[in-house]
């Protein structure tokens, strides 16, 4: 863990942290000697994190932390903060990373809309206005880590209130990172976390089996470290079927939408389908 924000005896909050990817990063952290606050609505995975993460440990239970925790509510995120510096006095990593989906379409289901932006969006707009200042002013290196998605890039047709609350995340935190580097003397650095097709509990509802294509949540941690250390913004994550080069040029196609003013999603759209796939199977220099 070449980042050094992530160093042992330092702390680590991760909001969406009892389970899927961030458990794994706590785990990694804890491994690792790190302090973690794990944050979570789900009361009982909390206590089974808890025990996951003590066993991790060297220190054991000193070095953790649960927090129930309601991303959406303002309040609940100010007492994750005043938790984790009276137990631990300090925030080296925030992640935040808790996240729901099932929203809705365009003119669906404002229930769903409402919900997962609530959680999604407004939870790391809570978590960057209560945590960020303060470790801004500890005067030491940090980072902070908000979990996107690749439908908040490439936002395909399905679930708009998910695409929106993640593409929100993207532009929010590129912001965040270019507002940091102008601050003087400040040691906090900014990523934005996009995972892959990856095996998480979201997905575990509807799947009772990994797929072959998915990564693990622990291949995602993995793939998060590594790419912290070498300074990444942008950590954007393979799996088993999609690789870096996919990625790239799914991101284009994209954006030549609007540079190419053809219809919007016009990956999805039939009258693009043979364009498309000719733009993929296209060879490079």
């Amino acid at each position: 863990m070449a980042h050094p924000a992530l160093i042992a005896g330092r702390t680590a909050v991760i909001t969406g942290g009892a389970s899927g990817i961030g458990l794994a990063t706590a785990s990694r952290l804890a491994a690792a000697g790190m302090n973690v606050c794990v944050a979570d609505r789900d009361g009982n995975a909390l206590d089974t994190a808890a025990r996951t993460l003590t066993t991790l440990s060297a220190s054991g239970a000193d070095a953790v932390l649960t927090i129930e925790t309601d991303v959406s509510q303002l309040a609940s995120v100010e007492a994750l903060r005043d938790a984790a510096l009276g137990r631990f006095g300090e925030v080296a990593l925030l992640m935040n990373n808790a996240g729901t989906g099932g929203g809705g379409g365009p003119w669906e289901n404002l229930d769903g809309w409402q919900r997962v932006l609530g959680v999604n969006l407004w939870g790391v707009i809570h978590g960057l206005q209560v945590f960020t200042q303060g470790m801004i002013e500890q005067g030491t290196p940090c980072a902070i880590i908000n979990t996107g998605s690749k439908q908040g890039i490439t936002n395909p047709p399905g679930d708009a209130a998910y695409n929106v609350s993640k593409a929100g995340i993207k532009s929010l935190t590129e912001s965040l990172a270019h507002q940091l580097r102008g601050v003087e003397g400040c040691q906090v650095s900014a990523h934005l976390l996009v995972p892959g097709f990856t095996y998480t509990g979201m997905m575990k509802r509807f799947l009772k089996e990994k797929p072959a294509a998915a990564w693990l949540p622990e291949q995602v941690a993995d793939h998060l470290l590594e790419r912290l250390g070498c300074g990444d913004f942008y950590v954007l994550c393979p799996d088993n079927e999609v690789t870096a080069d996919i990625d790239r040029r799914r991101i284009e196609w994209g954006t030549g939408d609007m540079t190419e003013n053809r219809p919007a999603l016009s990956r999805w759209h039939s009258d693009y389908e043979a364009a498309f796939e000719a733009f993929m199977a296209a060879d490079r220099d």
